[in-house]
C-alpha cells in the first residue's frame, strides 16, 4: 500500500480557518490552533444569535405596535383582542410597519379593532 502524505491538505484546511478568522483579535487570526478555537466560538454565537434575532424583532414589533396603539386610545393587548375579533389577520410585522410608516392607515387598523371590542 502506498504511503499517504498529509501536509497538502492539512495546509489547506489550516489556510481556510485562518482565512474564516480574518479580522479576529490578536493571535486568533494568526497562529491555527487560536484560530479554530476562535471560528468555533464565533460559529456557535452566530447560530444561537441567528434564533435570537427572531426573538428581539418580534419584541421590537411589539414596542412599536403598544406605542402607536396608546396613542389611539388602545393598549397593545386591547388592540390584538380587537383584531382577533373582527377577523384581521395581520401580523405583527405588518401592523409595526403601518404604525411607523403609515399613521392614518394604523389609525384606520385601531378604529376597526375599537369598533369589534365594542360589538363583542
Amino acid at each position: 500500500m502506498a504511503r499517504v502524505k498529509r501536509g497538502v491538505t492539512a495546509h489547506k484546511r489550516h489556510k481556510k480557518v485562518l482565512a474564516q478568522v480574518k479580522g479576529h483579535y490578536s493571535t486568533n487570526n494568526r497562529l491555527y490552533k487560536r484560530a479554530h478555537e476562535s471560528l468555533m466560538r464565533s460559529l456557535a454565537y452566530a447560530y444561537r444569535d441567528r434564533r435570537n434575532r427572531k426573538r428581539d424583532m418580534r419584541r421590537l414589533w411589539i414596542i412599536r405596535i403598544n406605542a402607536a396603539s396608546r396613542l389611539n386610545g388602545l393598549t397593545y393587548s386591547r388592540l390584538v383582542n380587537g383584531l382577533t375579533l373582527a377577523g384581521v389577520a395581520v401580523d405583527r410585522k405588518m401592523l409595526a410597519d403601518l404604525a411607523v410608516r403609515d399613521a392614518n392607515g394604523f389609525s384606520a387598523v385601531v378604529d376597526t379593532a375599537k369598533q369589534a371590542l365594542a360589538t363583542k
